[in-house]
């Protein structure tokens, strides 16, 4: 009878912990689900608004324009946050229309001349550019002018550097000179009317043809305004490229650059009006 009693508590024993082991896994298995179901938070505030969309544009203009240029890029973003101006490339006007025509990925070119930027238009790479400054010629010479350069028939019997015929500064030379009947061997034809500010500031040369804004405010060189020179007018035309990366950014800059802002600063490192 005792044994019966035994096993029969036993089986009692085995049955309540069955049942105990079966309501644990029910009660989490019910927690599991509920958990599971919960949908997430879709608080409209837990995540910010997509930020608009900002734009890179890639300008190309001549070497005559690198301060002007630099500050109007400075003025243009501070007005435009979503739109940033690359490192401005300046060069000779001929080689960047070159380097364009071969497929340069560009948005903007300003040419210091018509001519260079008519190679772009009838390549169909642009449409209808703007002129927007003027420049003239100037004889530069070294500070003290240690060649006693005092007329541009001067240049003739001096050291004296010139822009190549290619670029508009060289082209512009040419027509000055063969406008006064004066014959110059050049000592070197640069690409840009940089180096040939450079050279003779360093010394390099007595003289040389730069713009009129390559030597306002450079204390290393001096310069005069030969007769004749407001018979050589070079004039800026600027366009926002048909394949621009960067289309309405492309645009945005051409119209500042055409703009009251943009005339001004022109205007303060010596430009014309066009």
């Amino acid at each position: 009878m005792a044994s019966f009693n035994t096993r029969t508590r036993m089986r009692a024993l085995l049955l309540a912990g069955g049942l105990a082991a079966a309501l644990t896994v029910s009660l989490v298995g019910c927690a599991g689900s509920g958990s599971a179901g919960t949908a997430p938070s879709t608080d409209s505030n837990d995540t910010d608004a997509p930020a608009e969309t900002s734009e890179t544009v890639t300008v190309f203009a001549a070497a005559s324009l690198k301060a002007a240029f630099d500050e109007i890029a400075e003025a243009f973003e501070a007005e435009n946050e979503n739109i940033d101006i690359a490192p401005i490339t300046y060069d000779g006007s001929s080689t960047l229309a070159t380097q364009i025509i071969e497929g340069a990925p560009v948005d903007v070119f300003a040419s210091a001349d018509e001519r260079n930027m008519q190679k772009v238009v009838d390549e169909g790479l642009a449409e209808s550019p703007a002129l927007f400054a003027t420049n003239t010629l100037v004889v530069a010479v070294p500070a003290g002018n240690p060649g006693q350069v005092e007329t541009l028939a001067d240049l003739a019997n001096v050291t004296t550097v010139l822009c190549a015929p290619e670029v508009p500064c060289g082209s512009a030379s040419e027509r000055l000179l063969a406008n006064a009947g004066v014959v110059v061997a050049p000592a070197s034809l640069e690409q840009n009317v940089t180096a040939v500010l450079a050279k003779v500031s360093a010394n390099e040369a007595d003289a040389g043809l730069v713009y009129a804004t390559d030597v306002k405010g450079d204390d290393t060189v001096e310069s005069f305004v030969p007769e004749g020179a407001d018979q050589v007018v070079n004039r800026y035309p600027v366009v926002a490229l048909g394949d621009a990366p960067s289309p309405a950014g492309a645009k945005a800059f051409v119209a500042f650059v055409l703009g009251e802002q943009g005339q001004a600063i022109l205007a303060k490192y010596g430009f014309g009006e066009a």
